[in-house]
């Protein structure tokens, strides 16, 4: 067991010192786009400009090089589907530790092989089970079997020194204390390491941490008073899509008088679409939380200096299909509906011409089955200009003969089909 248990500024100060020359000094940019959107001086911290595309290197080998060389020797296992097991492989060859890497079968090829090469010969990834738990179970049953040290993804007060080197490189690099710190929340190691320093070093800077809204770990904590386990998670914020708080960094962010807010998953498709199309960026939808928060869950003031943490740019290029999806449907600009259609010449062509506005776009059209001769719904998707054009629409469909039933996102209809 490691003998401290708990984090100030000073643990995080020393993490910055071993990790220096090791971890990027990730760039501290100012962001033209989001300084117009809420009237402030926006710059954002590329830590998906890290050596692994993450902030996580910075946990993972703070937590490593601590390790006397007996423990080391026996190894460290570690379970994850991305970042953290990229940060633990990097380490490992870094201080030429051997480790296992869990992983689940869902887990990409592409992440698998990209851990196995920061790894190289000090890596073996091991796919387990189907979901992040059936890899978290087998690296603990092998950190028991075999002696090996479990390296945590943030329950631990190394893995949080580390990354809270994140809120020092950025006060270093201003020149200046900023007025706001956003920061994303999954399990919490990110935003206890940050504020646990600021509260100790700058206190007069507001920290806040925003969660995706189908995994609020960390608000169900705060509001039952220690961690608990969520029902259900959404998982399209991998990176913070947790589904019990750590119960190290839980009482640091519960005492640090950090602000927590959450987001739409849907805001966060938004928000990385911008950052591509607009800043050249590359975010995966963690790493796009804080950002997509500004000017909705937190209010920035006029001219305040904010510091947005872009946390990750481990996204998948097949995924931007999803993104765009899950963007226009929170713009309220993509809709679904069951039509049943009588099946007889001129029928589709009607739907055309007296329901659809000019502006309009079909995007998706199937029939879903054919119940008989005469009658058979189709599932159509629908892009409409402008999202106050929606009530026309619906208007139409309600006085057409055509029987129609909206596929509301969220319903078990809406999971089923698309």
């Amino acid at each position: 067991m490691h003998d401290i248990d708990t984090v100030n500024a000073e643990l995080v100060e020393q993490a910055a010192a071993r990790l220096a020359g090791v971890v990027t000094r990730t760039p501290l940019e100012p962001n033209a786009r989001l300084s117009s959107r809420v009237d402030a001086r926006v710059w954002l911290k590329r830590e998906d400009q890290q050596t692994v595309r993450s902030y996580k290197i910075r946990g993972a080998y703070n937590f490593i090089v601590q390790l006397d060389a007996s423990t080391r020797a026996r190894g460290v296992v570690c379970a994850s589907a991305g970042n953290h097991a990229q940060g633990v492989a990097y380490a490992c060859r870094r201080l030429g530790a051997n480790g296992r890497v869990y992983v689940p079968g869902t887990t990409p090829r592409q992440k698998r092989e990209r851990i196995a090469a920061l790894g190289g010969a000090h890596i073996e990834v091991i796919v387990v089970g189907e979901t992040y738990e059936d890899a978290f179970s087998a690296a603990k049953e092998d950190a028991h079997r075999t002696g090996s040290t479990l390296v945590p993804a943030f329950d631990d007060v190394r893995t949080v020194a580390g990354q809270g080197t994140v809120a020092l490189e950025v006060v270093e690099q201003l020149g200046f204390v900023p007025d706001v710190l956003v920061v994303p929340v999954g399990g919490g190691g990110l935003l206890a390491g940050i504020a646990t320093w600021v509260r100790e070093r700058h206190p007069d800077i507001r920290v806040v941490g925003v969660e995706p809204a189908g995994a609020m770990c960390m608000a169900a904590a705060l509001e039952a008073g220690s961690p608990v386990r969520i029902e259900s998670v959404d998982p399209f914020v991998d990176g913070a899509a947790v589904r019990e708080a750590g119960r190290v960094t839980f009482p640091l962010i519960r005492d640090s008088g950090a602000d927590l807010t959450s987001v739409a998953e849907g805001a966060v498709c938004t928000e990385m679409l911008s950052m591509y199309q607009s800043d050249g960026i590359i975010a995966e939808p963690a790493g796009a939380l804080a950002a997509a928060a500004l000017g909705t869950t937190v209010q920035i003031e006029p001219g305040q200096t904010v510091v947005c943490v872009v946390s990750g740019g481990n996204n998948d290029v097949s995924r931007y299909s999803e993104i765009l999806e899950r963007s226009l449907m929170h713009e309220g600009l993509k809709h679904y509906f069951l039509v049943s259609f009588p099946q007889e010449p001129g029928a589709l062509r009607r739907f055309l011409d007296e329901i659809l506005g000019p502006e309009d776009d079909i995007t998706r059209f199937e029939y879903v089955k054919r119940n008989n001769r005469e009658i058979g719904p189709a599932l159509i998707g629908v892009e409409i200009p402008r999202r106050a054009d929606l009530p026309g629409l619906l208007s139409r469909l309600e006085k057409s003969p055509l029987q129609v039933e909206r596929v509301e996102p969220g319903s078990p209809l809406f999971h089923f089909l698309l």
